[in-house]
This record gives structure tokens, sequence and C-alpha cells, in this order.
């Protein structure tokens, strides 16, 4: 069997993975128990449409996908304010626009190979430049999330009592969007732009059902996290498959197992 550490790009793609594995909990928490769940596949389809036109423009496709997700999520918070009673609306109306154009641009590009590669994530793919611009993006969405832990956590729970705390809520909720859009972008060559909301529910989830406060349960869904991602790459290097798809199934795998043991106790 060979020894999946001997290759640079499986080194490469398992620090990305461990540096995805701390941020898509970190921003999926906050936005799981702000049931703004949907948020992720918005803005997963909107990085897409900025994958697309990155490769059709010659803009590296990671930093197309940072402007479009970007673009995605500050526009579910204008649409928002204009149906303050309904607005899921704004999810899908912004996830139906990344769809439109993903379909429209992806006719201009190229190589489609390289585009199914961001869709489904590449183990094989990741370049000296898309490693540096994960590890930055990591770090900034990592400072972030320590320096506003404590206005994270009460916006979690209740938008109306941190307002009344001093909290200025409406900052933090598109600081929260600007770092989905970022953790999306950082995801999507290991993951894949399809898979990468996943990523953001399916380890906070697994916590939930363990975790006895907010604090464990950010910890809880990094250790998931990094399992998922980890045994995802396993996977995706010794059968032949998407990495994107194997971390996802192990993490609903997991999330069966962890729903089907603690009913039963």
């Amino acid at each position: 069997m060979n020894n999946i550490f001997a290759y640079d790009f499986m080194i490469r793609a398992f620090i990305a993975a461990a540096l995805i594995g701390i941020i898509a909990p970190c921003i999926g928490t906050t936005i799981v128990l702000k049931r703004l769940s949907a948020i992720g596949d918005a803005t997963s389809h909107s990085a897409l449409a900025g994958i697309a036109a990155g490769l059709m423009t010659g803009v590296h496709p990671v930093l197309g996908a940072v402007i479009f997700s970007m673009a995605a999520v500050l526009g579910i918070e204008a649409v928002r304010k204009s149906f303050k009673n309904y607005s899921e609306i704004a999810t899908v109306i912004i996830m139906s626009t990344g769809i439109g154009l993903t379909a429209v641009l992806s006719g201009f590009v190229g190589n489609t190979a390289d585009l199914n590669s961001f869709m489904f994530g590449s183990i094989v793919a990741i370049s000296d430049f898309e490693m540096i611009l994960t590890v930055g993006l990591s770090v900034a969405v990592i400072a972030v999330t320590m320096l506003l832990y404590r206005e994270l956590f009460y916006i979690a729970f209740d938008e109306d009592a941190a307002e009344l705390a001093g909290v200025p809520v409406k900052t933090v909720n598109i600081i929260i969007m600007l770092l989905t859009a970022i953790t999306v972008s950082a995801a999507s060559r290991i993951v894949g732009a399809l898979m990468v909301s996943s990523l953001l529910v399916i380890p906070v989830a697994c916590a939930m059902i363990i975790g006895k406060s907010y604090k464990s349960t950010m910890i809880i869904s990094i250790v998931f996290a990094e399992l998922f991602t980890v045994g995802g790459l396993f996977a995706s290097f010794y059968l032949d498959v998407k990495p994107g798809g194997s971390i996802v199934l192990i993490g609903v795998a997991v999330l069966v197992m962890l729903l089907i043991f603690f009913r039963r106790r």
C-alpha cells in the first residue's frame, strides 16, 4: 500500500483540510444556532459562479469565489431587510441567482475539468498559491472568531438581548456573513463548492447531540470536522473517489450513528 504522505500534494491537502476543519465549525456553530444553515448553500452556489467567472477571465478561481461569495452574503442581508417577515426568501433568491450565473458562465469555461474539480473537490490540484491563500483566509477567520467570541455567543441565541447588552448586532451579522463567504471560498478546492455547506452544518449537528454549552459545541464540532476531513482524504486517496463526497458521507454516517445511539440511551 502506498504511503499517503509520500506525495507533496497530499501533504498540502492535509494542511488545507486541517485548517478548513477548524474554520468551518467556528462559523457553522453560529449560523446553525441562528437558524441560517441555508446561507451556506446560497454562498456555495455563488462561489461556484465566481469560480466559473475566474476560469473564464483568467482571474484565480478562489479569488473569484471570494468576490462572488461576499457579494452574495451582502445581497442576502440587503434582501432580508426588504422582506423582514419572510427572511428565508433572501437565501432562496441569492441561491437561485448563483445557480443561474454558474449555468451561464460555465458555458464559457474552456476546460470543464477545472470547474469539476472545484465542484466536488480535488486532492491533486491544490497549488502553492492556493495553499498560501487558504492559510491566509483561515488565519483571518480564526482571528476574527476569537476576537468576537462574546458577540457571536450573544447573537447566536438572542439578537434582541445582544443589542440591549451593547452588541452592534447589524455589524456583527455582516461580519458573520463575510466570514461564511471566506470559509466557503477557502474550502472550495478541497471539499468542493457544492459540498462545503455540509461541512458548515453536519459537524455542528453532531456536536449539538453531545455538547452542553456553546463553547463545548464549537470545540466538539471542530473535532468532528477534523475527523470527517481527514477520513475523507484517506478514502479519496485509497479508494480513488472525490474528497468532497467522502467527507460528506462520513459526516452523515457519524451523525446517523450518534442519533441512533443517543436515542436508545
